[in-house]
């Protein structure tokens, strides 16, 4: 009896995922594009956020938000010379181990036009993933620049490599039709996305998602379990380590930080990657949740699952299956929040009303379990 109720859950999720590929099967154009606007209002305004359970760490704060707080607004790309410092250091040539390319910090800070340490690691970028979309003229960042030219992307992003091309597009109409959202009312970049997918064309859309489902997404993560973690600072929601000495808790938390920061934060070098501390024992409690669902026993009995298997939708090697996304050895920062994003209901596209019922029993530890074991596996 248990085994045929564990059939028809699996049979009602595989629907709901089918019949929201089957909507979109064939489906490549955007809706109609619209004014581009930055607003000021909560993007949490119309939905009821769990702010005293959100795990702060994934959005990169450490702090709550309090009563109307909203994300300050990302500035424009600038070449300009930064005040406060020396200007010929802002302007010398600055070459990196391996790469046959020259910058300056000018160049490297300049989202309009991403830089290219290793072309070689990459297709050509086209011109919307090297300067963004032509409407917003100069004020419109590349692809390229946040998420890197071999789309790795950081943990306060996301990693765009090795997406399937209608699942790239439904995330771009998502952002703009207000489906995809941030739970977390102060996440400016997520803003900042909104903005850039109102004022793609068509094509520049297809273009990014032909372009980055085209590299295969190789993981740059290490993930350490551990009971504590580095003293940290926040950087443009990016947890950087003031030394390398572990002097506080990881208190359920998982902390991504650069392998060198230097090369991350200075030099956006896109070789350089992330060490994810996650607490001692989630791996194999991750496992559990990710293979069975989170079977339990009682007596000679099997309980209810907690949660559907991901390899249910996402392969058995968490490398997607058709347009599901992979999500082996990726951001375990980024996957815990988009999973409490559509909890929360600020993530509404098609195919997150499918993962509802999958995010529904999880606590935060599930979460933090899961996406620790998801992060450790490098597919295939």
């Amino acid at each position: 009896m248990k085994r045929y109720i564990s059939a028809i859950k699996l049979a009602v999720v595989l629907l709901a995922i089918g019949a929201a590929l089957g909507k979109y099967s064939g489906r490549t154009r955007l809706a109609p594009r619209q004014t581009v606007q930055v607003t000021s209002t909560s993007p949490t305004a119309d939905v009821d956020v769990d702010f005293a359970h959100e795990p702060l760490w994934a959005y990169g704060f450490d702090k709550p938000p309090a009563p109307g707080d909203t994300a300050v607004p990302q500035l424009p790309p600038t070449r300009a010379l930064r005040p406060d410092k020396d200007s010929a250091e802002q302007t010398r040539p600055i070459r990196l181990d391996g790469s046959r390319a020259s910058y300056s910090l000018v160049d490297i800070r300049d989202g309009h036009n991403a830089i290219d340490w290793f072309p070689e690691d990459h297709p050509p970028m086209p011109r919307v993933v090297a300067n963004g979309p032509a409407a917003l003229g100069e004020r419109g960042r590349g692809c390229g620049f946040c998420h890197l030219p071999n789309g790795k992307g950081r943990p306060e992003n996301a990693p765009l490599a090795g997406l399937p091309v209608p699942y790239f597009i439904r995330q771009l109409e998502d952002f703009r039709s207000g489906r995809r959202r941030s739970a977390e009312p102060r996440k400016a970049n997520t803003n900042t996305m909104i903005e850039l997918a109102k004022a793609l064309t068509d094509e520049e859309a297809r273009d990014a998602a032909e372009y980055f489902a085209s590299i295969p997404y190789t993981s740059w993560i290490r993930v350490v379990e551990t009971d504590s973690v580095p003293t940290m600072r926040i950087v443009g929601n990016l947890f950087l380590p003031i030394s390398r000495k572990k002097a506080e808790p990881i208190a359920g938390r998982i902390i991504e930080v650069p392998e060198d920061v230097e090369q991350t934060e200075l030099y956006r070098n896109p070789r350089s990657g992330f060490i994810a501390y996650v607490p001692t024992g989630s791996i194999e409690k991750g496992a559990d949740l990710v293979t069975t669902g989170g079977l339990a026993m009682q007596g000679n009995r099997q309980a209810r699952q907690k949660t559907t298997p991901c390899g249910t939708c996402h392969g058995s090697d968490l490398m997607g299956l058709a347009d599901v996304p992979p999500v082996a050895g990726r951001s375990p920062s980024y996957l815990v929040r988009q999973l409490w994003d559509i909890r929360q209901d600020t993530r509404n596209g098609i195919a997150a009303q499918a993962m509802k019922p999958v995010v529904a029993n999880l606590t935060g530890d599930d979460l933090v379990a899961i996406a620790a074991y998801v992060s450790s596996r490098h597919g295939r």
